[in-house]
């Protein structure tokens, strides 16, 4: 496709703020919360991330599908953002062990893209203006129309999002004669999690975001995972109860991101929306308990209130975010859990997170013995 066979799209803020660009050659309308990510690799991986439903993603990166799409890079069945505003977005694609094009893989699932977007202005502006809802046009609805249809759109803060991209029924992972089992809450798993499980030795179970602890608890796990996932903790009840339960019975609890936000408001320290929230694969944490740094996968728009953590009695702040000062990680005194605000399995190029899987493991260890 030729620059100018491109047809005109816009996109449109909450704020009444436009910007225009092109559209790739799917016709449409779209909306969601607009965040940006700087990754400069790995947009598959993001685009399929069930953390980032219900969002509209900008790309930092200049060029986005140069390297085509593999099937074995997902992190869910199928796109889970809603939109993507790039720059310039290839049709054609150089690598080698590619399976198809972005585009191809894109128009299957009917995803909205608007392209050739002046990214630097509009990441600039987000980052003064912070998250909003955003609509993406690629088919000719005027603006009042779109004003009317962003309106009606609802806002994350309160959103509870987990219980549409968690799994419909249980399902098993890895090899059932491993060593150790483990009960995984869906939240909007991301499949390299499971994976870097299964490498060490792990049988997983993976329930759906409401199951109860007894249901669980069944499966008769060594260890209990909750995962990562989109929108408001809050709203999430029956996993804070399930977290509370398995803290009751001290039974290692290993949380990531929305697990994470999870655990905290299980024992009554609260989270909340941030400004912009952390998206990107070079996050800066420190890990106060070593001293060492790590550079880090990072995805979400709401964090662990740091002070009513800091003043639990029964919690440890463990890992702080270098850029701002955020929870990036905690642990309790009295029992078997831990968790962190990043992505350990993500590996960006570095795996100087990916210790905490194994931590996760001496833990089971140490529980079994």
């Amino acid at each position: 496709m030729k620059y100018n066979d491109k047809q005109q799209a816009i996109l449109l803020l909450k704020d009444g703020t436009i910007f225009h660009g092109k559209s790739i050659g799917i016709s449409g309308t779209t909306f969601g919360e607009i965040a940006f990510n700087t990754g400069t690799t790995g947009y598959q991986e993001i685009f399929t991330d069930p953390s980032y439903y219900g969002q509209i993603m900008v790309t930092t990166n200049a060029h986005i599908g140069n390297y085509g799409v593999n099937v074995n890079e997902v992190e869910s069945d199928n796109v889970k953002i809603s939109g993507l505003v790039c720059k310039n977005f290839s049709m054609n694609y150089s690598r080698p062990d590619a399976s198809e094009s972005l585009y191809d893989y894109f128009e299957k699932q009917k995803l909205i893209v608007i392209s050739d977007v002046d990214t630097r202005a509009l990441v600039s502006y987000i980052r003064d203006n912070g998250a909003m809802n955003a609509i993406i046009s690629t088919d000719g609805t005027s603006i009042e129309e779109l004003k009317v249809m962003l309106n009606q759109a609802p806002n994350m803060e309160g959103l509870d999002l987990a219980s549409v991209v968690s799994t419909k029924e249980s399902y098993f992972f890895g090899n059932e004669k491993a060593t150790y089992k483990i009960a995984a809450l869906d939240l909007g798993i991301k499949t390299n999690i499971l994976r870097n499980l299964a490498k060490r030795d792990c049988y997983i179970k993976v329930f759906p975001f409401n199951t109860t602890f007894d249901e669980m608890k069944a499966f008769s796990p060594d260890g209990y995972f909750l995962s990562n996932g989109p929108g408001d903790p809050d709203p999430l009840a029956s996993a804070q109860e399930v977290a509370r339960n398995i803290l009751a019975e001290n039974k290692p609890l290993f949380g990531i991101c929305l697990g994470h936000q999870v655990i905290a408001l299980a024992n009554g320290i609260s989270t909340y929306k941030m400004f912009n929230g952390h998206r990107g694969i070079n996050h800066p944490v420190k890990n106060i308990v070593t001293g060492k740094g790590e550079i880090t996968s990072q995805n979400h728009g709401f964090a662990v209130n740091k002070e009513e953590l800091e003043n639990h009695p029964d919690f440890e702040l463990t890992h702080v975010h270098l850029n701002d000062g955020t929870v990036a990680g905690m642990r309790m005194k009295s029992k078997n859990c831990f968790s962190v605000q990043y992505h350990p399995e993500a590996s960006p190029g570095p795996h100087d997170s990916s210790y905490l899987f194994d931590e996760f493991i001496e833990n089971i260890k140490t529980s079994k013995n």
